[in-house]
């Protein structure tokens, strides 16, 4: 009996074991479902007959390595950091790896080592990095097989709150992995523009949005990611002009994000000493000057140039940073401090609905006309245990682990999911799953 290993059980980790374990039945396969929360572990598997739960904390490097041993191909769900850990024992012990996070270099440097013992290594297998490269590698090759010339190339992913269930004035909930919210754009995004490359450090990120237009949902925030000139190569683009992946925000949370930043919340580099004992207005009184009198809010409002009464402070005030309450951690650093807050004030409530929104743009010319093609995904989820975020990120996993598991890939060595015989398959049963782009053609005069 062929066994995967799933390690990790937490939120995006749903879906990809409903999936793994229905084809497990299907196709007389075990699963077994490693996390260091047994029961949280238990509760993914539901009693299911083909697979099992156990205990693994995956630092625990004789465990670790007896269940990739005992397995034929795994999948980790670890935080990014962790996954070479399990990429060493993988090579070592001749398994199959497969993650959702971005690949590496130190994961790339076992690409030789991979390719020697025939294995199968594909990172960024989940939503974005995932399914944002897999169908935008399809049109890509969609448009040079009719002739076109690409000149701009634009990506953009958010996943939120659906518009039903956007109740708080940031607009916004946690339905990912909150830690990676609070340090997202932290670097210097660098992208194309007209042949020129752009560089945003994270000082200026939130501050220089620009407003984009999802076909049939109206405008939302856009952030630049770090990662655009990464896929040039990648994805077959090497001379074109234009190039730029971005995050989506609805509209009025990068402002007040950039006011976090300017005020330094989302530091993660040194601790604030006896937190503990301080108040969020106590703690962010420490960052202004006291001797310009008025409250808090007026004092913070002159240090990051706004006026007391903008929105912008409103949002501040509702997440209770203005307030006597205790701040509830120790010995944390600002960014702990306020991903502690976030998660209470940003939580999903049970009947929340998360959405994710994904859209291509590609600027090309074809039979002397230029032309714009807009590829457009959204999804909601069901509620907050069945999340958009959750089945976007685990269903590709999935299907290509069965694509792996039946042996119909021959990529081997370190890889992402931009090769048809990748894409092609897993975009096709997607769309069992309604996940299904639309698209909207025009000719640019």
């Amino acid at each position: 009996m062929k066994d995967i290993l799933i390690i990790g059980a937490g939120r995006s980790a749903t879906a990809l074991i409903n999936y793994v374990l229905d084809q497990a039945k299907k196709y007389d396969w075990s699963v077994t479902i490693a996390d260091n929360n047994l029961e949280l572990a238990k509760k993914k598997l539901k009693a299911h007959p083909s697979g099992k739960a156990v205990k693994l904390d995956v630092l625990e490097e004789e465990l670790r390595r007896s269940l990739i041993k005992a397995s034929d191909i795994v999948v980790s769900l670890l935080p990014a950091f962790l996954h070479i850990e399990v990429a060493h024992d993988c090579i070592e012990l001749s398994k199959h790896l497969i993650t959702a996070s971005y690949v590496s270099k130190e994961m790339y440097d076992l690409g030789d080592e991979a390719l020697k013992r025939n294995l199968i290594f594909m990172g960024e297998m989940g939503l974005d990095p995932g399914i944002d490269h897999m169908s935008a590698m399809e049109k890509i090759d969609e448009i040079k097989a009719k002739g076109g010339v690409i000149k701009s190339f634009r990506s953009y992913t958010g996943g939120l709150i659906s518009p039903e269930c956007d109740n708080n004035p940031w607009r916004y909930k946690f339905t990912w992995n909150p830690r990676n919210v609070i340090l997202a754009g932290q670097g210097t995004a660098q992208y194309l523009e007209d042949n020129i490359y752009k560089y945003t450090p994270y000082s200026r990120l939130f501050k220089e949005h620009t407003v984009v237009d999802v076909k049939g949902m109206g405008d939302f925030e856009m952030y630049a990611n770090r990662d655009s000139l990464l896929y040039r190569k990648t994805y077959g683009l090497e001379n074109i002009p234009n190039i730029l992946r971005g995050t989506l925000r609805n509209v009025g949370y990068c402002d007040a994000w950039n006011a976090l930043i300017q005020i330094g919340l989302t530091d993660g580099s040194h601790p604030i000493l006896n937190c503990h004992e301080l108040t969020y207005s106590e703690w962010l009184d420490g960052y202004t000057d006291i001797k310009d009198g008025g409250t808090t809010r007026e004092r913070i409002a002159k240090l990051i140039g706004l006026k007391p009464t903008s929105e912008v402070l409103d949002k501040l005030e509702w997440l209770g940073l203005f307030s006597n309450q205790k701040i509830t951690i120790k010995d944390a650093n600002p960014a702990m401090i306020l991903e502690n807050l976030l998660l209470r004030k940003w939580k999903l409530s049970d009947e929340d609905k998360d959405m994710i929104v994904m859209q291509h743009e590609f600027e090309y010319s074809l039979d002397g006309e230029d032309r714009i093609l807009y590829s457009t995904l959204v999804m909601k989820g069901k509620d907050s245990e069945d999340t958009a975020m959750a089945r976007l990120v685990g269903l590709p996993l999935g299907i290509f682990v069965k694509l792996v598991m039946q042996g119909k890939i021959t990529a081997k060595g370190v890889n992402i999911p931009v090769m048809k015989e990748v894409y092609a398959p897993v975009l096709e049963e997607l769309k069992e799953f309604d996940v299904i782009f639309k698209e909207t053609e025009m000719v640019l005069v």
